[in-house]
Formats: C-alpha cells, structure tokens, sequence
C-alpha cells in the first residue's frame, strides 16, 4: 500500500526551503504553512485511495483502441471524473480561469503524489497544464476565454503535439502541413507518441499541434503552433461537430500500460480545422514554453516512482526472512543484512536529495513569478532555467536507478509481476527519454545554460553553496563528516565547470561529449549540498521533538555524503579528462 511521503514533504517545503516567505507576496497572501499541510493531506488521501488502487490493474490491462477511440482500463474514467470533482486540475491554475491561485513549489510537491500512486494517470493533467501554459502566455484573448476555462476546470483535457515519424527529436523535419482557411487553418498530417491523444476521460481533447504555414521558411524557423479541438468548439463555448483527425494507433509500450501513447492522423478530405498561437513561425519558441513546465514535471516523475519502489521494498525487507543476517538473531527478516540496508539506504537518501533538487527548482520559478524587485527575478528565473533540465535528466537517470534496486532488494520475487516490483522500472524507463532524452538535457544545459553566459549563473550558485555549507555547523562527528564531503563535490564541481568551459570554447564536441557525465556530477553535488543543509536542520532539532524522524534524516544524509556523493569525485574526472575518449573515436569503428 502506498504511503504518501507528507512528513518529507514537509520538511523541505517549511523546514529546509522554508517557504513561508512566499505569502509576503500579493498574489501568494493567502499561503500559509496550514494550507501547505491540508493540501497536501487531501492529495495524499486521494492518491493513496483512488489512483494506487487502480496502478498495477491499469498496468495489467492498458489501454486499448477501437475504431470508436481509445478505450482506458477500467475505473480510470470515474478516477478521472473525480478527481475533476475534487477540484485538482484548478490547483496552481490563474483564478482568472477558474484556477485555485497556490505557489507552483506546493503543486510541485502534489504532483509528485500522483506520480507516486499512478504515473500513467499523472501523465494526462500533465500534459493538459502544460497546453494551458502555452496558451495562457502566447494565446489571444478570444482563445483564451474559449478553451482555457474548461481546460483548467479539467472537463477537457490538452496535449503537446510534436514529433512525427521522419523527425523524432527533431523538429526541424516536422512536415504537417497547415494550410490558411480565412482566420483559421486546414491541418494535415501525422504526428506519433501523442500521450494521453485519445481517450474516454474526457468530453474533449485540445491538442497543441506543430505544423508549417505553407510556404514557411525550411527548419525550425519555419513551424508554428496550432490549436486543434478534437471536437470543434462553437464561439460559445458549446460543443460542435467532431474535428477531422483520429487515433489510427496506440503504442504497445515496455511500461505506463494505461497511458495511452497515440499516433493521430490529421486530416482527410477538408483538413482538421487549427486556430494559430501567437505568430506563425514562433511556434517552437511557444512550445519551449510547455516544454519546460514538462521537464521539470517530469523529473519530479523520476523520484516520485522510486519513492514507490522504495515504499514496497522497505515493506518486503522487513517481512522476508531469508538467512541469518550478521550481528541479529535467527529468523530476522532481511532488512538486517548490511547490503539490504545498502540499497534501501541509496533508495531513501538518493529519494530525498532529488525531492529537495526540484522543489528548490520549482521555488526559484515561484520568485521569479512574485517577486517585486525585477532583479531578483530575474536571477531567480536563470537559476530555474540552469537547474531545469539537471532535475530532469539527473532525476529520471538516478531515479531508473532506484528502481531497479527496487526489484533486486526482493531477490528473484522482484523478477516475477505479481510482487509489483517490476511494474515500476517499466514505468520509470521513459523518463528519460520524455520531454527530451538525457543527452538533449546536457545538451540543453552546456550550450544554452553553461556556455551562453560563460558559466556565470553556474558560478554564482557555487558561491552560494560553499558559503552556506561553510557555515553550517553541528554538534557531532556525524555534522563533520557530511560537511566536509559536500564541500569536497562542490570543489570538483567548479574544476569540473571550469574544465567544461574550456573545452567548449575550443568547440562544442569536447564539451558535449562529457555532457551527461557533468548533468549528473551537478545534479549529485546539488543534492549533496542540500542533504547538508538538512543534516543541520535535523542535528538542531533531534534532541527537541520528533526524535525519530530527525535521527533517521541525520542517518540518511550521512549516508548520502559517505556512499553516494564520492560518485561525484569520478564523474568530476571523466569531465575533466574523458572527452577524448570519445571525440577522438571513429563512428564507423564502434
């Protein structure tokens, strides 16, 4: 059974972030610590009773097409229907919409429960905020008022409309043709991995479509961004008749089985009629904007299902009995054997340096949103940007990770499906690749993030982690070991960024072949950085209250800084020295 985590939860958002500060704005006057926690309570409950009930159902038997649509396992449309009804769609949505106006931290922490309990499900109002976003910056008035209401109160549902059999990652090779129909226009065309593209859950789908203006320049600088209603939408706001596109396909995919993964096809006779977004020709430029908001969701997608993998293996250690563990007594379960503790330690304390990662990403978009002073927004927005795409790549990777020690700390069982073990490395192995694959987020991060403004943001941050962790301070042996380690990373993380620089100002090969390896050492260093912070915060106040709860986040952490940051140290040297390795081999020899 899951357990939602709101303990942890908590004690990032008002014990290590502390982000009570967020009410001193205007539009965040009405946040408070209470609400956080009610929030959060309801979410638990909802995902602990309505979504994990019907995960390993869903994943047993997905979803299905029919020449009539998709069809979704059952009970996930009346999961849908109430989870519409209990107002979650609204959360962290522009009131001016229908919205329910709370900091984008405290959603963050929401959707991680979702993911937790039910990742294929997750996947569907994913999707639709991130259309809403796109719409909301870049949509006309009239457009707004049409479609976001209805997709903010969740009766619709949205989608991100990319990629195409000839493009994949590419974009620039997207060929859907839109052609002007007076003030609209006439798409044709296929696009394929259309998540949540059909479905039952819903009374309509808008999809967020790239497609090319005829006579568009060739590239990226020739697409733009289209609304298309799967059913057309009459001017007030009725439904109309059915819009010319149709799921020919759904994927059968390794994981997320009640997803449903769509090709579509646009287009026929008369074309699927699409409404332009903003400027044509700016239509990556829009999409970037759902992209985003998608990367970071689904990074936190990463360590939310190692959370679940983590929940059922703790339980399984501590019922299986299987052997004589060193130092207990006979017919102890194996939770007592050193290595079992090992990898349910990596899971815990790996669990909750990402969890401190993202939510710390998404507070700096809370600043840069509220904030009043245009600096500090501004800073806080380039720190988001710089960490976005480390959240995204080092969580998913490490969290794939997680998982699979999931499976291996119930032995032989965790091989069979019936335990549920497996069903969360088959989910958790498209994270990577969604919403960009790894290599596209180092990509992302050393050319537009690192080598655009010469590592200034980058270096920035490293000032401010040193100095806070050179002033932590603590009353044992344990505080002085997890300082010492985390100042360690931080060193090799400005040699590894200085290093990185140097190679990308000879040209950009060098750099980008050690570009996974310098998303990961940030992404461990960053976490080790706020694992120290929380060590602190859990020496301080041990002796006080909740004595449990901060020993066993003491005894985390020093895990963490002992048997999972040293990694940093050998990642440092592959950046510093490894690109050569691959630059200087022959593709046509590998």
């Amino acid at each position: 059974m899951y357990r939602a985590p709101i303990r942890e939860l908590r004690f990032v958002l008002d014990e290590l972030l502390a982000v009570g500060f967020l009410s001193s704005y205007a539009e965040l006057s009405e946040y408070s610590s209470e609400v956080s926690e009610s929030i959060l309570g309801e979410a638990g409950r909802f995902a602990e009773e309505v979504l994990e009930p019907l995960n390993q159902s869903g994943d047993r038997e997905g979803a299905r097409w029919t020449p009539e649509g998709v069809v979704t396992p059952k009970g996930f449309p009346a999961a849908y229907q109430a989870f519409v009804a209990a107002g979650w769609p609204q959360l962290g949505a522009d009131p001016a919409y229908g919205g329910q106006r709370v900091p984008q931290v405290l959603s963050t922490a929401v959707r991680e429960l979702w993911g937790a309990a039910n990742l294929s499900f997750k996947l569907c109002p994913m999707l639709t905020q991130g259309a809403i976003e796109a719409l909301k910056l870049c949509g006309s008035a009239e457009q707004k008022e049409r479609f976001l209401p209805k997709m903010v109160s969740g009766q619709w549902t949205g989608t991100m409309d990319l990629t195409e059999p000839q493009a994949g990652s590419d974009l620039a090779q997207i060929r859907t043709r839109a052609v002007p129909d007076g003030n609209q226009y006439r798409l044709f065309g296929q696009k394929i991995f259309i998540t949540w593209g059909d479905h039952d859950c819903a009374e309509n789908i808008i999809h967020m479509v790239l497609a090319r203006v005829e006579g568009a320049p060739a590239g990226v600088k020739g697409v733009s961004l289209f609304i298309v209603p799967k059913i057309l939408v009459n001017a007030d706001g009725s439904l109309g008749a059915p819009n010319e596109l149709r799921c020919v396909s759904i994927e059968h995919k390794l994981g997320i089985h009640a997803s449903p993964t769509c090709m579509l096809a646009f287009g026929g006779s008369q074309g699927a009629l699409g409404y332009l977004i903003g400027s044509a020709n700016r239509g990556l430029e829009y999409m970037f904007i759902m992209m985003n908001a998608a990367r970071l969701s689904v990074g936190v997608e990463g360590y939310a299902v190692a959370e679940r993998a983590f929940q059922r293996a703790l339980d399984w250690a501590r019922n299986r009995v299987q052997g004589k563990p060193a130092a207990a007594p006979i017919g102890a379960p194996i939770v007592y054997h050193p290595d079992v503790k090992r990898m349910l330690l990596t899971m815990k304390s790996g669990i909750a340096a990402m969890r401190a990662l993202a939510l710390y990403a998404s507070l700096q978009l809370d600043i840069a949103e509220h904030e009043p002073d245009a600096q500090r927004r501004q800073h806080a927005q380039t720190r988001a940007d710089l960490l976005i795409p480390i959240v995204k790549g080092w969580c998913t990777e490490f969290g794939n990770e997680l998982g699979a020690i999931g499976v291996q700390i119930h032995g032989g069982m965790g091989f069979i499906e019936e335990t549920g073990a497996a069903q969360y490395v088959r989910d958790l192995r498209i994270t990577t690749i969604y919403e960009g694959t790894t290599g596209i987020q180092a990509n992302d991060l050393i050319g537009r993030k690192i080598g655009r403004d010469r590592g200034a943001a980058m270096a920035t941050l490293l000032v401010q982690m040193r100095a806070e962790l050179d002033q932590l301070e603590g009353s044992d042996a344990v505080m002085r070991v997890v300082k010492h380690a985390s100042i360690e990373a931080v060193e090799r993380l400005r040699e590894a960024t200085d290093s990185l620089l140097e190679a990308f100002a000879a040209g950009q090969e060098r750099a980008l072949a050690v570009g996974v390896p310098y998303l990961n050492l940030c992404g461990f260093v960053l976490g080790g950085w706020l694992m120290a912070k929380s060590a602190a915060i859990a020496d301080l106040k041990r002796a006080a209250s909740e004595r449990e709860f901060y020993a066993a986040k003491l005894a985390s952490t020093r895990f963490y800084a002992q048997q999972i940051l040293p990694r940093a140290l050998a990642l440092a040297r592959i950046v510093q020295s490894g690109a050569g390795s691959v630059t200087d081999s022959d593709a046509a020899l590998i």
